[in-house]
């Protein structure tokens, strides 16, 4: 019987009012209230002249002299962050501009009320919801090329092992100087972002290896994704390689320094998960073996996954199951008063604590975050507006979360049903992720599957349903 092998494309038209219908069930609100662009209009007439809103504290320095630029996927216009790395003779420092949006929000005005709806952006194949209006996100607050912007900007020294030294964060007025595309810089980087790329990847490495050696790992199993290519959805499995998790590391380096932060003030809201168990790597350990990975006498996790080959069956197979590991992530808001410090606050698979705040155009949480950091670094007090957020601000971003994975499965899945729907009965090669569910090898569909599935190994399998936005497969003896 021959194994069906085909191109993965579906007209954007047609699955424009499904993906439309999903969000609508979700209660995505595509419209923002009057009241809110009137605080954006407001905002960025302050913005234009130079001055600040009533709640902003303290100086806000100039550092147009930094030779900033953005790194993002091609199209972007909602830019949280600008970067400028140097090598030093100790290491690096790293300028890292994070959008000021809490400079353009006014703490319980109408346009918070609609964030705190809203919670993070929402993303469709078809349209991006963003967590506020694009007139901000996508203008005067981004950091957009040759923009003078508002900006919150962290500078981070780091030593040559990977390790985080002195850290402070300010207010400040910075331009970006250029907007690179990842694509541009992984397959053909300008001869003047060449320098940028080598000390990126250096920084990169010394961070990876940083967080290993204090028992972090970092899960490079590739994520389903629906692209868009001329009026063409496509589906694809992507994982972040070379300069994406280079800018990566920036990020969660930056996160370390924020939480670091809020423990010393006693305040603030960290990112954490519980530690894997011994008896889910012993489990995981089990498994291995019954997949055929191999997992040395006294190997650690981490070791485990360095030694893998993300892209062999077996490697796809072990890191489906190891993401069992590091489950239960949360929120965790402290005050020191009615909010205890969590009694865990590291985050488990980084082995350390971290906190969200370098995306705060697109996730409500950051802009607390950043402006606990701001209060600490410069010996003031944290707002009040801060405080008195903190209470509901983790249960109000799990729920937000949670519509936004679940809205954008829904998505994934009605895009490999409309693919494969003309295909049902045909036989495609597959890999066993789990004793249910098997990976397609072209298109780049992860569905349920019924009958004898093989861990980590390639095998055929029949499809049997295709509609209702779902897949359905059986395996073939």
């Amino acid at each position: 019987m021959a194994v069906r092998r085909l191109v993965a494309r579906v007209p954007l038209d047609e699955l424009a009012p499904t993906f439309a219908e999903i969000r609508r069930r979700h209660e995505v609100a595509e419209v923002y209230p009057r009241d809110a662009l009137a605080d954006v209009d407001a905002a960025r007439a302050a913005n234009a002249h130079g001055g600040e809103l009533a709640h902003v504290d303290g100086e806000r320095a100039d550092r147009t002299d930094l030779e900033l630029v953005t790194i993002d996927p091609e199209g972007s216009r909602d830019l949280d962050q600008a970067l400028a790395v140097e090598a030093t003779d100790a290491g690096w420092l790293v300028h890292y501009a994070i959008a000021d949006v809490g400079a353009h929000v006014t703490p319980g005005g109408a346009l918070d009320r609609d964030t705190w709806s809203r919670v993070e952006t929402v993303y469709c194949p078809d349209k991006r919801v963003g967590l506020h209006p694009p007139q901000l996100s996508e203008g005067f607050a981004s950091l957009l090329p040759g923009q003078r912007t508002k900006a919150v900007l962290w500078s981070l020294e780091v030593a040559s092992d990977g390790a985080l030294g002195a850290a402070r964060v300010e207010r400040a007025w910075v331009t970006s100087r250029r907007q690179y595309s990842y694509d541009e810089l992984r397959l053909a980087p300008p001869d003047e972002a060449k320098s940028l790329v080598d000390v990126m990847r250096t920084l990169g490495d010394a961070r990876r290896e940083y967080v290993r050696a204090g028992g972090g790992v970092t899960l490079p199993k590739p994520s389903q994704e629906v692209d868009v290519d001329n009026g063409q959805l496509t589906l694809e499995f992507r994982a972040a390689t070379g300069i994406e998790d280079d800018n990566a590391q920036i990020s969660l380096l930056t996160g370390e320094a924020a939480a670091r932060m809020m423990l010393e003030a006693g305040v603030g809201v960290l990112r954490t998960m519980p530690p894997a168990q011994p008896e889910d790597i012993e489990r995981l350990r089990r498994q291995a073996l019954a997949i055929g990975v191999e997992w040395p006498h006294g190997a650690s996790y981490g070791e485990v996954l360095d030694a893998l080959d993300p892209a062999t069956p077996k490697a796809a197979a072990f890191l489906t199951q190891a993401t069992r590991l590091f489950r239960g992530a949360a929120w965790e808001p402290f005050d020191g008063q009615a909010l205890p410090v969590p009694e865990h606050t590291t985050h488990g698979a980084l082995a350390r604590p971290y906190a969200h705040v370098t995306a705060p155009l697109r996730r409500l949480v950051d802009r607390y975050g950043t402006e606990v950091c701001l209060a600490h670094t410069s010996g003031r007090a944290v707002p009040e507006w801060v405080l008195a957020a903190l209470p509901r601000l983790g249960e109000t971003m799990m729920a937000g979360v949670r519509v936004g994975s679940a809205i954008d499965r829904e998505c994934v899945d009605a895009v490999e049903a409309a693919v494969l729907k003309p295909h049902v009965g045909e036989t495609f090669t597959a890999v066993g992720l789990d004793d249910r569910t098997i990976q397609l090898e072209n298109p780049a569909v992860v569905a349920t599957c019924a009958g004898e599935v093989k861990v980590g190994e390639r095998q055929r399998v029949r499809l049997v349903t295709a509609d209702a936005g779902k897949a359905e497969f059986q395996t073939v003896t």
